[in-house]
């Protein structure tokens, strides 16, 4: 499904995390079809070389998000590169499947790690360059940030502490005139579910209930998500910071 670019976002700088496949990589597409810059951050190199193909305006930056000098490292190439930053979009996360039964110290630390801490200390890291640019930062959540997902419920609780994030953030940087606000998709074609350690015939059986589930009858697509987040992080919505904007086919509304 494509989306015709939505904004003239020429001479901007955006990174975005977790771009090597599903709404990040629709959402560097998204970015460069509009006229950005776009550093599209991940850590597999082959994937974000199929993301920036065709796409001289990306540039695949290979890099583990968990790795302590990662975020200013990451800050630091596109501003090596560019010489300023306008939009941060926090896209990278893990999906886990952790029943309370089966809930373990580590399950928990690995989705905060990569869902909570990760963008927090990224943004940390780019605020110096936003705040030259008046830039703007996007948070991707989730449905499941503001609703109940049984048998994930700290994957529901790390989205819904990025939601939070988002809010205070909003409030604590608009005297530097940057502003913050999120998408929460709804269920969405991506990698996601397998790469939480589902068998293929279960991603398949879980895509099929989450169809069923919601109003509009489908799952949603990455470009769909990712119109959104670029018309969060345009410029000229001037007055809009501090909201999770909810995507879900009306998953909501259940």
């Amino acid at each position: 499904m494509a989306v015709p670019p939505l904004s003239d976002l020429t001479g901007q700088v955006v990174i975005v995390t977790g771009a090597g496949s599903g709404i990040g990589r629709a959402a560097a597409h998204a970015f460069a079809d509009s006229g950005a810059h776009v550093l599209g951050v991940g850590r597999r190199k082959d994937a974000l070389e199929e993301t920036a193909a065709d796409r001289p305006r990306i540039t695949p930056h290979p890099a583990d998000l968990l790795t302590a000098d990662t975020p200013q490292e990451v800050i630091d190439a596109a501003i090596e590169r560019w010489g300023h930053l306008d939009v941060l979009v926090n896209n990278a996360g893990a999906t886990r499947l952790m029943p309370l039964a089966e809930t373990t110290a580590a399950g928990i630390a690995a989705l905060f790690d990569l869902n909570v801490t990760a963008p927090s200390l990224l943004a940390c890291a780019a605020l110096p360059h936003l705040r030259q640019r008046r830039g703007a930062i996007v948070n991707v959540s989730s449905t499941y940030g503001h609703r109940p997902l049984p048998g994930a419920a700290h994957y529901a609780a790390s989205k819904a502490a990025l939601e939070q994030l988002t809010r205070t953030w909003a409030l604590e940087l608009a005297v530097d005139g940057i502003r913050v606000n999120a998408v929460a998709p709804g269920p969405t074609e991506s990698q996601a579910l397998a790469a939480a350690g589902l068998p293929a015939g279960l991603v398949e059986q879980v895509k099929r209930e989450e169809a069923r589930r919601v109003p509009l009858g489908r799952r949603g697509e990455p470009q769909e998500i990712a119109a959104w987040i670029v018309r969060l992080a345009d410029p000229a919505a001037t007055w809009l910071t501090g909201q999770v904007l909810t995507v879900d086919g009306g998953l909501e509304l259940t």
